[in-house]
């Protein structure tokens, strides 16, 4: 009898982790999808000629449709099961995919990543509310999430390596395509190794709160961008306005529904608040990087989309080991001193780029270095935020934390992807042989410049790109800059914020 017992444990356990696996088919795939864009704006500039802030919006457009609908899903999720979500919305983003891969102009593109957003907020909430519902043991979940949270920081990390390997062989539509045979394994396996989530029908959805979140995140991210751009005008304060006002509106909201659409009780924990804050910072920083870094490399440097992509392997590699190695030093370590050691290696990668320049090697190490905090911190910080959550509010929970990492995706490219374009645009000094539309052009993005020079004779286009390039390098160095005094001011906020009570058990860290 024991036997028998013993047998069915080992099935039921060797069940959950092979659904763990299937359900980071998605994670994966959204993840790559936030910074292979990025690794292939040259090929995609080329074709489709976009301006510099649809080059942005071509990025931010697919995190803005996310991080505004995640809160939602993840309570529609609660409501009508986190399995059926996350099948629905598999559905609906290959097939939305396949079409924004055969994109004629930057606007089909921008279009297509929006409803790529409408189903990617459906998969991320879904994932990590349901490794709440199979795993209820607090270690294997543990171990779990840590899987969860590294896969998130992976996806990231190889987005560049999709990406460049793709790009080498085929056009640059192939990096939309790959979600195909990615999800066609969830939405087989999934319906039988994935058990349905506890559902919670206290309520409908609220679709004043929907609309009054995305308002604010939409206006607020058009406000940056349309500053990195264009200058601070009119049109930027009235727009930044319109979403603060958006987002007081939400959260008082929040706090007068008998239901929320967001469970604003949950930040009054100064451990989960600051986690989550930690965690949308950490990805800025990561994207960032990842955004400027890759059209370096491949424009500034000439590297090829493969070699490129191969020099940021340790970084990746780095992110993959450390995600993993923190948890169980995350059991011994209190957390307010965890995260802060951690933020400190990225705000070292940071330094080093601001000190030493943008040399091969120095990209290098430093996306190693930012790797190794990023990583780790995604991991500590979403166990923090699902352990201090009901599991009735799993979905709720989860996508409180989905929403900071794709918040901190658009700022990274919208604040520190904007500051390098306006640094690049007030830094360049265009040589006097161009035409007015040649200078309008290369003035707008490094990428536009690029393709000026491929029109003009050997030594025009080796000035031109010279200039472009010093342009493009003092953005990053300014950038790094400010990037490293936020990470400096994470850490004091981790520092202060992180402490548990003496009352909470130690486990939650």
């Amino acid at each position: 009898m024991v036997t028998t017992s013993e047998a069915i444990n080992r099935k039921a356990k060797s069940k959950r982790w092979f659904g763990l696996s299937v359900l980071m088919l998605p994670v994966l795939l959204v993840t790559v999808d936030n910074t292979v864009l990025g690794f292939a704006l040259p090929k995609i500039a080329e074709a489709l000629r976009p301006t510099a802030s649809q080059q942005l919006w071509m990025i931010d457009a697919y995190s803005l449709v996310l991080a505004g609908l995640l809160v939602s899903m993840g309570s529609l999720g609660d409501r009508v099961g986190h399995r059926k979500l996350l099948l629905i919305g598999s559905m609906g983003f290959a097939v939305v995919s396949v079409l924004t891969a055969y994109s004629d102009t930057a606007m089909q593109l921008i279009i297509g990543r929006v409803c790529m957003g409408i189903f990617g907020a459906m998969l991320m909430p879904s994932t990590l509310a349901l490794i709440r519902s199979v795993f209820e043991e607090r270690e294997e979940r543990r171990l779990a999430v840590a899987i969860w949270a590294t896969t998130l920081t992976v996806g990231s990390a190889l987005g560049p390596l999709v990406g460049g390997v793709l790009l080498q062989f085929f056009d640059w539509g192939a990096i939309f395509l790959l979600a195909v045979p990615v999800l066609i394994p969830l939405l087989v396996l999934g319906p039988l190794l994935l058990p349905e989530s506890e559902r919670d029908a206290s309520g409908p959805l609220d679709p004043i709160s929907i609309l009054q979140s995305m308002v604010a995140l939409g206006s607020i991210v058009y406000s940056i961008k349309h500053g990195a751009s264009d200058g601070v005008d009119l049109a930027v304060l009235i727009t930044f306005l319109v979403g603060a006002l958006a987002g007081w509106m939400f959260v008082r909201r929040q706090l007068r529904l008998p239901v929320p659409l967001m469970d604003m009780a949950l930040f009054r924990s100064g451990t989960f608040s600051g986690s989550v804050l930690i965690n949308l910072m950490s990805l800025a920083f990561l994207v960032g990087f990842v955004f400027f870094t890759t059209q370096y490399l491949q424009i500034v440097l000439q590297m090829s989309p493969l070699s490129a992509s191969l020099a940021l392997v340790p970084g990746q590699i780095m992110a993959i080991m450390v995600g993993m190695a923190v948890v169980p030093v995350a059991q011994r370590m209190p957390v307010h001193v965890l995260i802060p050691v951690l933020m400190a290696f990225a705000g070292a990668a940071f330094l080093l780029v601001a000190s030493m320049g943008s040399s091969l090697a120095v990209l290098v190490a430093a996306f190693a270095l930012l790797n190794i905090g990023v990583g780790a911190i995604a991991t500590v910080s979403n166990d923090v935020i699902l352990s201090a959550a009901p599991p009735a509010k799993a979905g709720a929970a989860s996508a409180i934390s989905e929403t900071a990492y794709e918040v901190g995706v658009v700022l990274g490219t919208t604040l520190l992807g904007g500051l390098v374009t306006a640094y690049y645009r007030t830094g360049l000094q265009l040589p006097a042989f161009l035409s007015d539309i040649q200078a309008a052009l290369a003035s707008e993005t490094l990428s536009g410049a690029h393709h000026v020079a491929t029109g003009l004779v050997e030594d025009q286009a080796q000035q031109l790109m010279q200039q472009a390039g010093s342009a493009f390098e003092g953005g990053i160095e300014l950038v790094s800059w400010v990037a490293f005094s936020l990470a400096l001011m994470a850490i004091l906020i981790a520092w202060l914020t992180l402490r548990l009570p003496k009352s909470q058990p130690a486990e939650c860290h």
